[in-house]
């Protein structure tokens, strides 16, 4: 069975920092590019960041350019996304997705496997 599982949501205060992770089951993510998108009430899904499956070139929305880093580590079959300096407009819930192919992509409908998302809430 092929799973995404996101962890690493929460509640944190405007400023500070979560670090998102996606594992997998039965499927190996060094084989894949990936994604990370979120989804706020009311809003369609949004692209956040991407991952070629090298591991090499990352690709970011303007919008949290210089504040979230998306990297994987192979071994661990784990691809993470770490926020900094994170806003209240950040509050959504975040999903990792995997894409066969070498390259990410801000395309949602490009991706091939989901996770269920995780909440990440930034409130005072």
């Amino acid at each position: 069975q092929l799973q995404l599982v996101e962890s690493g949501g929460g509640l944190v205060q405007p400023g500070g920092s979560l670090r998102l992770s996606c594992s997998a089951s039965g499927l190996t993510l060094g084989f894949y590019a990936m994604g990370w998108f979120r989804q706020a009430p009311g809003k369609e899904r949004a692209f956040v960041a991407a991952i070629t499956r090298s591991g090499g070139p990352t690709y970011y929305a303007d919008s949290v350019k210089g504040r979230f880093t998306i990297s994987r580590d192979s071994a661990k079959n784990t691809v993470y996304l770490q926020m900094n300096s994170l806003k209240p407009e950040d509050t959504a819930v975040y999903y990792c997705a995997a894409r066969d192919s070498g390259w990410g992509t801000s395309e949602f409908k490009q991706y091939n496997y989901w996770g269920q998302g995780t909440q990440v809430t930034v409130s005072s």
